[in-house]
């Protein structure tokens, strides 16, 4: 690849919105961005039986090495490989676009299986865990741009329960949104397990039935 990167021609430049740190700035935000677009043709040589049994054949497929320059940002230029034609800047702001939508949908993955802890899911009936998951693609969505905006009222809620004020130049980002998913599945967990208590004992005891606004048994 290094000798390759020799043969990078310039094709597109872009202009999008991503999360990264600019300059002097002391940590990323969201904000606006330019990125200049590189490609190069290469031929890939391989073996179709590459660790299989058998006789294989040796075949050529015409590949492109594309890199993608995120313009005064501290991130190194991305080096993609596909077997999509890059061409002109056309072709090369798609496979930009097709990549980054990419590696949000694996990054949303990561950040739902990150914030939805298993061992505290289990305590959580269908519903329970329906609404949790519900609300962490939102935010998920919303953080990853997956088609999911600050106009939304769950990301809105999810950011107020996180301690955010409201204000559109300060959108919430991903400790906010994970702060507030965590207090609504700690919410979510407390009423499955009040609602567990009841049908295990009758009734919740009556200090505590009080204290959260539910009236004690009469015979108690």
């Amino acid at each position: 690849l290094v000798a390759a990167q020799r043969h990078l021609r310039p094709m597109a430049s872009a202009e999008t919105e991503m999360v990264v740190r600019r300059g002097r700035q002391k940590k990323e935000k969201r904000q606006r961005v330019t990125v200049e677009i590189r490609s190069c043709p290469l031929r890939l040589t391989y073996d179709t039986h590459v660790r299989r049994e058998g006789d294989g054949q040796e075949v050529c497929k015409d590949i492109w090495l594309v890199e993608v320059e995120i313009l005064r940002s501290t991130l190194k230029p991305w080096l993609l490989i596909t077997d999509w034609p890059v061409e002109d800047a056309e072709s090369a702001v798609r496979i930009f676009r097709m990549y980054r939508q990419r590696w949000a949908v694996e990054d949303s993955f990561k950040f739902t299986k990150g914030v939805l802890g298993w061992e505290e899911v289990q305590l959580l009936d269908l519903e329970g865990i329906r609404t949790l998951l519900a609300l962490a693609w939102v935010a998920a969505g919303f953080l990853y741009e997956l088609g999911v905006t600050l106009e939304w009222e769950e990301v809105r809620l999810l950011a107020r329960l996180g301690g955010w004020a409201e204000r559109k130049d300060n959108p919430p980002g991903k400790i906010v949104l994970t702060r507030g998913l965590r207090r609504l599945m700690d919410m979510l967990i407390t009423q499955a397990f009040l609602e567990h208590y009841r049908e295990e004992h009758g009734a919740l005891p009556p200090r505590i039935a009080e204290w959260i606004g539910e009236l004690p048994p009469e015979d108690l």
